[in-house]
């Protein structure tokens, strides 16, 4: 194993902000790449002001969301409204390999920091621009969230039960799509320019990118002209297939039957052995036709136990079943421990924060999440004197402009 990461020689200067757009640069940042985050001075990322909050204290550096987007990234706050910003910004384009801004279209040409301004610069550039429906067409316009882009592609529509209206997936669900799209697409560009010493201009749409998995259904419709439904928590395959109420105040847990065996061993954990030889639960095709009886019948089982001996006892069986967790149950549980997901990390204001540490992990050359978020501004001195070789003199004509807040 070798202690060098397989992005250390890689630079990028990041004007990503939110969610979607942070959240491709960490996976970056934590295979090796310095990345310096512009950040203003004057107006507040809105992902710092989003919960869960460190010790339920609201403040500009305990988001939970905002900490968890940003580790391992160098912070620089720059007002680039301020006319004087180009001088610094420039700079770092020279400085970079690779530049990314999440911001709504138009805004960076409104700064002057397009990427034909920054090519200008620096001709081998690779700029990415990641906002809700692209840079061009008659959505592009829309600044929003990935709530809004989930429902734009389809996904609110098919989420939820048959007889409500839509629910949607959680939160603002392209937000946690798009970012591995994103990320993959700049591994691309530097690829391809460490081939041809060519740059270019990656376009990523959040709700184009996230359209990729409702890839059966689209499929479904284009091949067979079939348009999904909502469906709640039934599967067109698998009886039963659902979530199930278990003894406790809003306990939960999740049960698949994938075939005939499954459905044996569940009728033999629950002491009902006589339903998986019943003429109307035996074979899948009558199950799914009584889904909603086995759902019941499942029900009146699970309600008397703690998830956790639903689960141990379906498990110990070969059936799929796992407790619903909430988030301090994920905290707890020992897959994750196994996988040391969860990564306390020095702050500089807060002591320490925990974050999710890196989601894969290559044999030689593992991520690591090595720092945590930083605090507005909180490496102003080390990108400006370290990586731009700036003076005290410069600096503070710099600072004197109003530049840094």
């Amino acid at each position: 194993m070798t202690e060098r990461l397989p992005l250390e020689d890689v630079k990028i200067l990041d004007f990503m902000w939110v969610m979607a757009g942070p959240a491709s640069t960490r996976i970056l940042a934590d295979y090796g790449a310095e990345i310096v985050r512009i950040e203003s001075p004057s107006r507040i990322d809105t992902a710092r002001t989003l919960a869960p909050y460190k010790d339920n204290t609201l403040g500009p550096d305990s988001s939970g969301l905002f900490n968890n987007c940003n580790a391992g990234k160098l912070g620089l706050a720059l007002d680039l409204k301020n006319p004087r910003a180009k001088e610094v910004v420039f700079d770092l384009v020279r400085w970079a390999d690779v530049v990314t801004e999440s911001f709504s279209p138009r805004a960076m040409r409104g700064f002057g920091l397009d990427y034909d301004v920054l090519r200008a610069i620096k001709p081998d550039l690779i700029m990415l621009s990641s906002c809700l429906m692209g840079q061009t067409g008659p959505l592009a316009g829309i600044a929003g969230f990935g709530n809004m882009a989930a429902a734009i592609s389809g996904f609110h529509y098919l989420t939820g039960w048959p007889d409500r209206p839509p629910a949607g997936p959680f939160g603002a669900y392209t937000d946690y799509v798009s970012p591995r799209f994103a990320a993959v697409a700049i591994l691309a560009a530097l690829d391809h320019r460490r081939r041809t010493g060519q740059g270019q201009y990656i376009d990523l749409s959040q709700a184009e990118s996230s359209l990729h998995f409702l890839g059966p259904a689209l499929l479904d419709y284009t091949v067979n002209g079939r348009s999904d439904e909502r469906a709640g928590n039934t599967d067109p395959r698998f009886a039963p297939h659902g979530v199930y109420p278990a003894a406790g105040d809003d306990q939960w847990v999740a049960i698949v039957c994938r075939g005939d065996c499954d459905f044996a061993s569940l009728c033999s954990a629950m002491g009902r052995d006589e339903l998986s030889s019943d003429h109307r639960y035996a074979k899948t095709a009558e199950r799914l036709n009584r889904r909603h009886e086995l759902d019941e019948l499942v029900t009146g089982w699970t309600r008397t136990l703690a998830p956790e001996a639903v689960e141990a006892t379906l498990e110990a069986r070969g059936v799929p079943a796992y407790r619903v967790q909430n988030s301090s149950g994920i905290l707890a549980d020992p897959q994750f421990q196994h996988l040391k997901h969860f990564v306390k990390l020095d702050h500089p204001t807060l002591n320490h924060f925990t974050v999710e540490g890196p989601r894969a992990r290559l044999s030689r050359t593992p991520a690591v999440a090595r720092r945590s978020a930083p605090t507005v501004g909180q490496d102003n001195a080390y990108v400006l004197e370290k990586i731009l070789g700036y003076g005290e003199e410069r600096i503070t004509d710099l600072a004197v402009a109003g530049l840094f807040g």
